[in-house]
């Protein structure tokens, strides 16, 4: 059986009230038992030095008696009439004498005989058998009574001579020892009498008379016989020591008592003693109630020294369970729970002690800390300080099922920097260079590093690739300001890369090392930002697994069609979806774009991908419109599709198979598509528009379209980049970049589409800005076609007339 922790005997607090109640126990046990032991002595002793007097009181009642029977004989033998009567031998005046003497005196027996001891008179029969100890006491002249034992029955005999003035005979008067001189012994004493008498044949002990009534003779007789065998195996005189009796059914005398025994009459083997009794449990009696009293008092001391062992113990022990579990924590690696115990005493140092112990080694961890994970230079973290942050931010996005990314720079120019105005100045522009980047990061909760040299890092929790890239075309355009410092005007440069969980790893060191290589290309490129595919890692072995298994993916029906709804802001009704594709690998799972649409487009498998997209898509429209919801869907074109010649031909070929309406499809295009090569751009896209396709730019704001080839464009829709969006409700310059755009687009007869709406403060303000359509994760994230229609039969416009702008978008919005 397992003890509870607080009572393991392992515990200093058991161990310290155990040893003190322990120690009161024995002192306690102790004194009870030698004050039982003392009682017993003394109770004895007691009852000893009573039943000592007692038989002394007994001898002296004897007396007594004898000397009454004596008076009253001697009254008799004196009186004149009497005398005469003895001398003429008149037996009837005699008889007549000696009962009337007998009665007042209360003498068991009265007899004359003459001068030679021949009975003359008596006051009972059978009075000869008194004669012999009449004759007895009659030559003992010293003695005037005898105890006598006639048929078994103990008498008190005394005799006194008749003179005339010679002995003319003797007038003897007897006196039975009865119960009634028993209880008169009692009475004085306190002390049970019984007689006990041994006769017959064979010879035996028998109860004659005792105080305890007649019920109790055989057990009280019992007692005295095992006590006197007991005594007499010791070796004991029986005359000269008392007896211990265990008595019962005795009535109240029922225990243990002492018994002392006192001759009365022995005649050969014939033998009367009177057996005089006391209860030591009488005697002790009132002790005992004395000992329950300690033993009661000494119950109360333990349980009030128990309380006061377990509050000291407690005393003790609470403080050193504090400075242990403050070790705990200290091994732990946690130093900031501050020790706080009140006491002046020893443990009280000890824990002062303790804790100025925490504070150093806390002083010193941090420094510690500081130093291994913090850049001396630029006071911001460093790479291994970076890894760690990284890590938790991946488990933190797993755990909550959402995205996070990094953005790596390598500066340029900065060696040369250092060779002309040296490593200080160096240094001090790379202090600038962190202030600026960290001014960038516009979430509390997002963090920058340097890694080392001219590396840098940031890491953004919860942002996808899109907002990845939005942050990471801010520090381009923030690099492109020129840094002055001590008069002289550094323009530095950057490529960037970026990498994003989990799209492009779930691990930290591969998706640092995937953010460097994008880095590297950026720099080698020269083109400012670059987003990690697994194209530009030629060493990857999963790009050149996807690569190959892509091409079997259509035809395995293993690519999935994702829709994303558009809500018009006016009314908020549906009005339409973008259509995203997603890859069901069989042994990786559900693959985002971002993992093989590269390998795509560098192959010119894309063509494949958006022939099954706009496949799928009319037949996703033949079902809404029979369904009787009238939408239009949005499906993104590449660069490679843009400049397929053949792309007009494959469109219309789908049309007269599918039956659709080209007016329900979308195609989107970005604008660095379109300026890869704007002539071939301008025509494909004026071919798609005399079909009847409505065209849209994606992406806009992020590239460096010009606004001569905007207006020459034959597009109906702008779509402004969500970067622009999702910072907009904060920052009041993205806020007049899309008010811009709106603006721009309709003045140029277009509608305009933001995306990555996340918020409702976003959807009001877009709204007040005459946004024509909003998408975003705020409406719903993108789902699998098969759950698209009964979605918009159930979606309802938000009720937002308790969301306020602040003053500032406010105005904007005017």
């Amino acid at each position: 059986m397992t003890l509870p922790k607080f009572l393991s005997r392992n515990r200093l607090q058991v161990r310290i009230v155990g040893l003190f109640l322990g120690l009161l126990l024995v002192v306690q046990v102790a004194s009870l038992l030698l004050i039982g032991n003392s009682i017993a002595i003394n109770a004895r002793a007691s009852v000893d030095a009573e039943l000592h007097t007692a038989e002394r009181v007994f001898a002296r009642l004897l007396e007594q008696n004898a000397g009454n029977l004596t008076s009253a004989a001697r009254l008799l033998a004196a009186d004149f009439g009497f005398r005469e009567a003895v001398a003429s031998n008149d037996e009837a005046t005699l008889a007549s004498a000696l009962i009337n003497h007998g009665e007042r005196i209360g003498a068991s027996v009265v007899l004359i005989t003459d001068a030679q001891f021949a009975l003359k008179a008596a006051t009972r029969d059978g009075a000869q058998r008194f004669v012999p100890a009449l004759r007895r006491l009659a030559k003992a002249p010293e003695s005037t009574s005898s105890m006598v034992l006639l048929d078994g029955e103990p008498y008190q005999l005394v005799a006194v001579p008749v003179k005339a003035p010679l002995t003319i005979g003797w007038v003897a008067m007897g006196f039975r020892i009865e119960e009634t001189l028993l209880r008169e012994m009692r009475q004085l004493s306190s002390i049970e009498v019984a007689v006990m008498s041994r006769r017959g044949e064979p010879l035996r002990w028998n109860l004659l008379q005792s105080t305890l009534g007649g019920e109790a003779a055989a057990p009280l007789l019992d007692a005295w016989l095992r006590a006197r065998d007991a005594e007499g195996a010791r070796g004991g005189a029986l005359a000269e020591r008392n007896l211990l009796l265990e008595l019962t059914d005795v009535g109240a005398m029922n225990g243990h008592s002492l018994a002392r025994e006192m001759a009365l009459v022995t005649e050969g083997e014939h033998q009367t003693v009177a057996v005089l009794i006391r209860s030591l449990d009488e005697a002790t009696a009132p002790y005992r109630r004395l000992q329950w009293t300690l033993l009661a008092f000494t119950l109360v001391a333990i349980g009030v020294f128990a309380i006061g062992a377990v509050f000291t113990a407690r005393r003790i022990t609470t403080p050193l369970r504090a400075l242990t579990r403050s070790a705990g924590r200290l091994g732990q690696g946690d130093y900031e729970q501050v020790l706080e115990i009140e006491s002046k005493d020893e443990i009280g140092e000890l824990a002062r002690a303790f804790e100025a112990m925490r504070q150093a080694v806390q002083a010193r961890d941090g420094e510690v800390r500081r130093l291994a994970y913090e850049d001396a230079l630029t006071k911001l973290p460093n790479r291994e300080k970076f890894r760690i942050l990284l890590r938790q931010a991946i488990a933190h996005a797993r755990a909550e099922v959402e995205p996070c990314a990094i953005i790596m720079l390598d500066l340029d120019r900065l060696k040369h920097v250092n060779d002309v105005l040296g490593h200080r100045f160096g240094d001090r522009l790379l202090r600038r260079v962190a202030r600026r980047l960290t001014q960038e990061a516009e979430r509390s909760n997002d963090v920058v590093a340097r890694l080392g040299g001219d590396e840098f890092a940031m890491l953004l929790t919860g942002a996808d690739i899109d907002v990845a890239q939005g942050v990471a075309h801010r520090i381009q355009q923030a690099f492109e300001v020129p840094i002055t410092l001590d008069n002289h005007t550094v323009d530095l440069g950057a490529g960037i890369g970026v990498a994003c969980c989990p799209d492009h790893g779930i691990d930290a060191d591969a998706l640092m090392s995937h953010a460097e290589v994008a880095m590297y290309a950026a720099k080698r490129n020269q083109s400012g930002v670059v987003v990690y595919t697994a194209a530009l890692d030629s060493s990857s072995e999963e790009s050149l697994s996807l690569l190959s298994e892509l091409r079997t993916a259509v035809d395995g029906g293993q690519l999935r069609l994702f829709l994303q709804p558009k809500i018009a802001l006016a009314t908020g009704a549906v009005v339409g979806a973008e259509a995203l594709v997603r890859w069901e690998h069989p042994q990786r799972g559900l693959l985002p774009p971002m993992r093989f649409i590269p390998f795509a487009e560098r192959t010119g498998f894309i063509r494949m991908l958006t022939g099954w997209m706009i496949e799928r898509c009319a037949h996703v429209l033949q079902q809404l419109h029979a369904a009787g919801k009238p939408l239009k869907l949005s499906v993104n074109l590449s660069t490679r599709d843009l400049l397929d010649q053949e792309l007009s031909v494959k469109l219309q070929r789908l049309i007269e198979v599918e039956h659709i309406d080209p007016a329900t499809l979308c195609l989107e295009i970005t604008e660095s598509a379109i300026m890869d090569d704007p002539p071939r751009a301008l025509q494909t896209l004026e071919r798609l528009h005399q079909m009847g396709f409505k065209l849209a730019i994606d992406d806009f704001g992020t590239g460096y379209s010009s606004l001569a080839y905007l207006k020459r464009l034959p597009v109906d829709e702008l779509k402004i980049d969500q970067s622009f969006v999702l910072n907009m409700e904060r920052d009041l310059d993205d806020a007049k970049i899309v008010r811009s755009t709106v603006d721009l687009a309709h003045n140029l007869g277009l509608s305009v589409v933001a995306e990555g709406v996340e918020t409702a403060k976003a959807w009001k303000l877009l709204q007040a800005l005459g946004c024509d359509e909003a998408q975003g994760y705020f409406v719903a994230k993108p789902m699998p076609e098969a759950l698209f229609a009964n979605w918009v039969s159930e979606w309802r416009a938000p009720q937002l007339q308790s969301v306020r702008l602040d003053s500032g978008f406010s105005r904007l919005a005017i």
